[in-house]
Order: C-alpha cells, then sequence, then structure tokens
C-alpha cells in the first residue's frame, strides 16, 4: 500500500534478501512479474525502477567525502550542479547530518554512517525505498535509537518501504504490515498486532516473540461467546477464547508471558488457575524471567524484580482466557 513500511520477516535463508533483491532489479525472478503500481518492471534495470536501496553494509565510498557518497547518484544521472547541490542539502537535513558533508566516512560513527547511506537513498527521490538489514551492524542500543529515527523519517516523507530484517522486535517497532517467510513463501501477511495477538499456525506464534504452547482436544465450544474448553491428556482444563474450532478438535494453545500471572500457591481454585513449580529463574535487572512446569507443560512468563521466586518452589499459574490464543492448524 502507499506510504506503508511492508517488512519481510524471517529466519535466516528464507529468502527474504533474494525477494528484496528481486524488488530492486538486481535479480530476476525465474517466474511471475513484479509490479510498481500498475506497472510491470520486471524487465527493467534497477537504474530506471524509481527505487533507492539502503544496504546493510552501509556501501559508502571510504575516499568521498558525505557530500560526493550522497551526490554519486544525482551525478550518474547528469543532475544540474546546483540541482545537486539543494538535493543533498535537503537529504542531510532530513537524516540530522547537516555540517557534516566535508567528512570522511572512516570519521562518522556507525549511526551517522546508516544515516549516510539513508541520505543517499533518500537524495535520488526514489518511489520505493528499500532497507536489506540497515541496523544489524550496530550495537543493541543504538539500533533501537535508529529504529524510531527510520520510522519517523518515513512517516514524514510518506514514501513506500521495503524492509528486510530478521529481528522480531525490529519488525514490531517499524511496520505497517509484516510479511512472515518460511522457505521461500509467504506464510502469513497482516499488522504487527495481528500477527502477535492472532497468530494463525505454530510457527507464527513461535518466531514472532516468547511463547508457550500446550496441546489438547476440544473439549466443549460456545459459538456466541467465542469460548472453548480445551482438555489436555494429563488433565488440565484451559478456558481459552476460539473461532472456527468444533467440539473433539486437536488444537495447540499459544499463550503469551504477559498473559501468565504468577502469585504464591494457597489453593487453586476457579478456571485456568493451575499449581506450578519454578524450574528455572533469569535475573535480568528490571525483571525476572521464569520457567515453569504446569502438569507436563513448560510455560513461559516475565514478572517484575520484586516478585522472587526460588527454583522448585510452588506457585499458583494463572491465565488470560481473553488473551489466548488457540490454534486449529
Amino acid at each position: 500500500m502507499d506510504g506503508e513500511i511492508l517488512t519481510l520477516l524471517g529466519p535466516s535463508g528464507c529468502g527474504k534478501t533474494t525477494l528484496l533483491r528481486c524488488v530492486a532489479g538486481f535479480l530476476k525472478p525465474d517466474e511471475g512479474d513484479i509490479y510498481l503500481g500498475s506497472r510491470v518492471i520486471t524487465d527493467l534495470p534497477p537504474e530506471r525502477r524509481g527505487m533507492g536501496m539502503v544496504f546493510q553494509s552501509y556501501a559508502l565510498w571510504p575516499h568521498m567525502t558525505v557530500f560526493d557518497n550522497i551526490a554519486f547518484g544525482l551525478k550518474l544521472r547528469k543532475t544540474p550542479k546546483d540541482e545537486i547541490d539543494k538535493q543533498v542539502r535537503d537529504a542531510l537535513d532530513m537524516v540530522r547530518l547537516s555540517g557534516l558533508e566535508h567528512r570522511f566516512p572512516r570519521q562518522l560513527s556507525g549511526g551517522q554512517q546508516q544515516r549516510v547511506a539513508v541520505a543517499r537513498a533518500l537524495a535520488m527521490k526514489p518511489e520505493v525505498l528499500l532497507f536489506d538489514e540497515p541496523l544489524s551492524n550496530l550495537d543493541a542500543k543504538l539500533r533501537e535509537e535508529m529504529r524510531f529515527e527510520i520510522k519517523d523519517l518515513q512517516r514524514k516523507l510518506k514514501i513506500t518501504s521495503v524492509y528486510v530484517t530478521h529481528d522480531q522486535a525490529e519488525a514490531l517497532v517499524l511496520s505497517d504490515r509484516i510479511a512472515l517467510m518460511d522457505k521461500g513463501k509467504l506464510v502469513y501477511l497482516g499488522s504487527p498486532r495481528e500477527i502477535y495477538d492472532f497468530p494463525r499456525n505454530k510457527f507464527v506464534a513461535d518466531f514472532i516473540g516468547v511463547t508457550s504452547f500446550i496441546e489438547g482436544i476440544v473439549e466443549s465450544f460456545n459459538a456466541g461467546m467465542n469460548r472453548a474448553i480445551i482438555r489436555t491428556e494429563d488433565g488440565l482444563s484451559i478456558h481459552a477464547s476460539g473461532k472456527d474450532v468444533k467440539k473433539g478438535q486437536r488444537v495447540t494453545v499459544s499463550v503469551r508471558p504477559e498473559h501468565i500471572r504468577l502469585s504464591t500457591f494457597k489453593k487453586i481454585e476457579g478456571p485456568n488457575s493451575f499449581e506450578g513449580r519454578i524450574s528455572k529463574m533469569a535475573y535480568l535487572g528490571n525483571s525476572i524471567n521464569y520457567h515453569i512446569e504446569v502438569g507436563a507443560w513448560l510455560l513461559r512468563t516475565q514478572t517484575g524484580p520484586e516478585l522472587v521466586f526460588k527454583p522448585g518452589e510452588k506457585v499458583e499459574v494463572q491465565l488470560d482466557p481473553q488473551k489466548i490464543a488457540v490454534i486449529t492448524a
């Protein structure tokens, strides 16, 4: 869609970069056509596609200044000198690098080099902006900052963008829609909230974020309330929100960490309350990660640092029935 960021997400080797390079014109697809709007661009060379590319390695000329790196494509187009000067300075303003045009790449930080690469693409005034894992060479803190910078810039300019990453958090932060790929195939297309809260299959649920799986049989289903009761082989009875499920159907329940509540063990009462045992814990400063054994199943959750349980300790585990995803296939 016009003006959106579409992220190609998936494990290494699933075909994300290959697909992006086909869109850019660096590779030709074995079959099918590539459209830009209503225009077929399959056989057009890269320089005639109206696209700007931001590479993972930045791809800056080390012997050229920031200004000359950004102006390189414009010079190849034989753009008039005064127009080159204006477009380069406009691009530098967009990425907040004005005043650094006479520096060389070696004199810049990693984040600044990445912004030069973005400015070079923007100076060409592309119809579509392509990003090939542009933040993978940055440290964690800078990567987080650059996510918001890229998103803010894209929103301001309203340039349709295709973004490749294997980083789930990056995809969730940046994207209007996520195209999740596996083994060369598109397995899911939707908004970050749809893909996180309502995964359609186990691969999607497992790849995006952290989740815990419980398998069982649908014991009953209330279509009016979209409420299913799932019975596991070891006797757990789980109430969950479900659609298009049938009594007797085998399903998988996906539970996110934030929808699991831990408390000191007293007496188990009410639906979706179970006795659990802490098997592992990891202190992370502002939170604690727990692995909890509930029957034959392992659940993963996170609490604040003030709620401390020791490995081996019994706890009460409560699952939010409104937030549990039921996966049917």
